[in-house]
């Protein structure tokens, strides 16, 4: 099974149900390694989900927003404990300097509402918890600013993604919309990843690392250089 395949919105919510989100977007607010996952798309698909009684919308919401709490709030300690320190780590695979460097410029332009803003922002969202913390920031206004951007962020989503499920239901047939399910996950997903294109087409340094890592996937297919 490909690492695409696990990191599907769909197939988390299939395999893993509620846990399974819970533990995505805990991951993803606040961990290091978590910025690679599907937070928003996870958010809006299991909104979809829960448009057609897959998932029980009042809990999907409690759980999303607990979710992304918590997730921040683990970051906030870890950024408070370490930060000096990751400041200096060198980057790597499960690292990314780059992008705790980028959250760190975000902070300084924007203080207390990057917890806010943040959320929106791929890459960013995970680190700024951890450079609020390693920034010594008061706890309890952090955690003001958490409370509104993981209810905004981490409760607002699964709505979007509930509604725009009724919505469909309004106007066609449940038979209609469930052929199509498919199809609208995948609309929805790539909706929800445009932001992170924009973000890695407008930034220089991702832009490079996306060029690279296109061109190290050519040259490793099998008979290319043998038709150079």
């Amino acid at each position: 099974m490909s690492i695409t395949t696990l990191l599907s919105p769909e197939f988390i919510i299939r395999t893993f149900g509620l846990l399974g989100i819970f533990a995505v977007i805990f991951s993803e607010s606040g961990l290091l390694f978590g910025f690679f996952l599907p937070g928003d798309s996870l958010l809006l698909t299991a909104g979809l989900f829960a448009s057609r009684g897959d998932l029980n919308l009042g809990l999907l919401l409690i759980i999303c927003a607990l979710a992304a709490i918590t997730g921040d709030s683990v970051g906030y300690w870890f950024g408070r404990k370490t930060g000096d320190k990751l400041f200096q780590k060198e980057e790597s695979r499960f690292f990314k300097k780059s992008h705790l460097l980028k959250a760190s410029d975000f902070y300084q332009k924007h203080g207390g509402k990057t917890i806010i803003m943040a959320r929106f922002i791929p890459f960013v969202r995970t680190f700024a918890p951890i450079v609020a913390g390693a920034a010594k920031m008061k706890y309890p206004l952090f955690l003001t600013y958490n409370l509104v951007g993981g209810l905004i962020w981490g409760a607002g989503l699964p709505l979007a993604g509930y509604a725009i499920g009724t919505w469909l239901r309004d106007r066609f047939t449940a038979k209609q919309v469930d052929q199509y399910f498919l199809v609208i996950v995948l609309f929805v997903i790539a909706l929800s990843v445009s932001p992170t294109v924009i973000h890695v087409l407008k930034d220089k340094d991702s832009r490079t690392h996306l060029f690279q890592a296109i061109r190290n996937l050519i040259y490793a297919l099998p008979g290319f250089h043998s038709h150079r």
